[in-house]
């Protein structure tokens, strides 16, 4: 009963505000073409003038949109809530809008905007996606000197009119917020209505008074609008973050070796900023992605090696194959064990194309779908030590195994901690470095379903795959030549990270789970632990 009375009352609200404002606002324009409602020359100056020394005792408000990302319009991330956090028939509604939204004016436009990534939301869902989606398009997009001027005040408050839920996690983990202060949304049990709280749209200069009284900031950062204007003159110093400047200038742009924060893990399936034209692309190329999709999996399960590499690369998969000669079983006892740093469930798969012979994978997860799909044999491991130890001394003297010590997969120029299992099994050790590049979607999940993460990297027009076998690692460099299973870990670790240019880190999979998902990765079936 909720959501008919909700959408009752946006759509007559929707509608005064629709004639009474935009409507007038739209004349207004056409009979002055060259009126500029929303930017006028400022009387501030750029944020590049202000000072950074001694900043440490200075109080510093701005607002997260317009002013600390370089991105103008925040429609790309309502766009990421409705599609990692509600549904594709969510974000396909809040495309749709988009001919709207262009004749609204702000409020408005906003208020639709929350509507349709919002209404019926949990708000669980709402968390993960601010927790493990989000950051990475923030990142991304974050102004490198707004963000410099931030970093030297002791105290930040943010104040924004767009969801608080949508950026504080971002804001006080990574950037050192310590107050944030945007619109509320009301909410009914464990779901969001779409709708706003009692307050309303928050109006920043208004919160500012509020929050500070009759005491003035020391830095106010904001955009060129004149509610922004309205907003920093309250602040002893005002600075102006220009639009212009923040697309055309490259010093804006941040680095990734600036990142206040490293990002290691996300997750989401979208590899895309989400701009209109960019989702109106993917929902293009949807209907082919998945006929091509299918017919990739087809040829990888059903053709043999040569002609699966001649057709994939047709189909544009592409594959760069390098590296040594692989040995062959030595006194024909144990087969050769290939360690692959892990980037999908795909890696083993595209190593065996690769080399053009059968592998025996092992694996910590798979779901019955990537099990039954697979073109090669695939073995799930237990994590119990030493029944995994004999599983994979059984395996090894059957032929050639894939094992992944990282357990799990990382998306960034990272490697994860090695188990040292694996060196304590095989004196003939050859690393295999791997990389993927994904343009529309990530083929791995960590709350998604796991069972899609090959379909949906399939879908990619032109995924790659970067597979570089490496030298076998010498004897005296093994457990067998006196080295401990860790040293042969971390040394195999290091190695392949200077071959990707990768970074070593002690991360583990329950790391990354405790981060996304705010789980170890492990649920509950039959009354037995298993992992995700």
């Amino acid at each position: 009963m909720v959501f008919p009375v909700v959408l009752l009352k946006l759509l007559d609200w929707v509608l005064y505000q629709l004639l009474a404002k935009s409507c007038y606002r739209a004349a207004r324009k056409m009979r002055n073409p060259s009126l500029k409602s929303s930017q006028q020359p400022s009387l501030y100056p750029s944020v590049s003038k202000c000072s950074l020394e001694g900043r440490d005792s200075d109080t510093l408000v701005c607002d997260i949109h317009g002013t600390l990302l370089r991105s103008q319009s925040f429609f790309p991330y309502f766009m990421l809530v409705a599609f990692e956090g509600g549904s594709i028939v969510r974000a396909f509604l809040l495309l749709l809008s988009c001919p709207v939204l262009w004749v609204l004016d702000y409020e408005l436009k906003l208020r639709v905007m929350i509507f349709i990534s919002f209404c019926g939301l949990r708000l669980k869902d709402m968390e993960n996606v601010s927790r493990s989606v989000l950051p990475k398009f923030y990142l991304e997009k974050l102004n490198l000197k707004a963000y410099e001027v931030l970093a030297s005040t002791r105290k930040k408050v943010v104040f924004t009119s767009v969801p608080r839920v949508m950026v504080e996690g971002f804001l006080k983990e990574y950037l050192g917020v310590g107050n944030v202060i945007g619109s509320e949304l009301h909410t009914v049990g464990h779901y969001y209505t779409g709708l706003l709280s009692g307050s309303g749209l928050l109006v920043k200069h208004r919160a500012l008074k509020e929050f500070f009284g009759d005491t003035k900031p020391d830095i106010g950062l904001g955009s060129l609008s004149l509610h922004d204007h309205l907003f920093i003159s309250l602040c002893k110093e005002a600075y102006v973050v220009n639009k212009e400047e923040s697309k055309s200038c490259a010093s804006s742009v941040m680095p990734r070796e600036k990142y206040p924060k490293p990002l290691i893990f996300h997750d989401g399936r979208l590899a895309f900023f989400p701009t209109p034209s960019a989702t109106l692309s993917m929902f293009m190329w949807l209907p082919l992605g998945i006929i091509l999709a299918i017919f990739r999996l087809f040829i990888g399960i059903f053709l043999p090696y040569k002609l699966t590499l001649l057709l994939g690369s047709w189909s544009g998969v592409n594959i760069h194959f390098k590296g040594f000669k692989t040995p062959s079983r030595s006194n024909h006892k144990k087969g050769v064990l290939y360690v692959c740093t892990h980037r999908t469930l795909l890696d083993p798969v595209f190593l065996s194309t690769s080399l053009g012979k059968p592998l025996t994978a092992v694996t910590y997860s798979l779901s019955k779908m990537s099990e039954f799909i697979a073109p090669l044999r695939t073995v799930r491991l237990t994590r119990d030590r030493k029944q995994d130890g004999n599983t994979m001394q059984r395996l090894l003297s059957e032929g050639d195994l894939v094992v992944c010590p990282e357990g799990t997969t990382c998306r960034e120029p990272y490697l994860l901690r090695f188990s040292s299992l694996f060196a304590e099994l095989a004196d003939e050790i050859v690393p295999v470095a791997v990389n993927t590049h994904v343009s529309m979607f990530y083929g791995t999940t960590a709350s998604g379903l796991k069972c899609l993460d090959p379909i949906f990297f399939l879908m990619n027009p032109k995924p790659s795959y970067y597979l570089e076998v490496l030298p076998k690692l010498p004897r005296e460099l093994t457990c067998a030549g006196g080295k401990s299973s860790f040293e042969v870990a971390n040394y195999i670790q290091r190695k392949l990270a200077d071959a990707l240019g990768f970074e070593c880190t002690t991360l583990t999979r329950k790391d990354k789970y405790m981060m996304l998902a705010g789980n170890e990765g492990i649920v509950l079936d039959n009354k037995r632990r298993k992992p995700y």
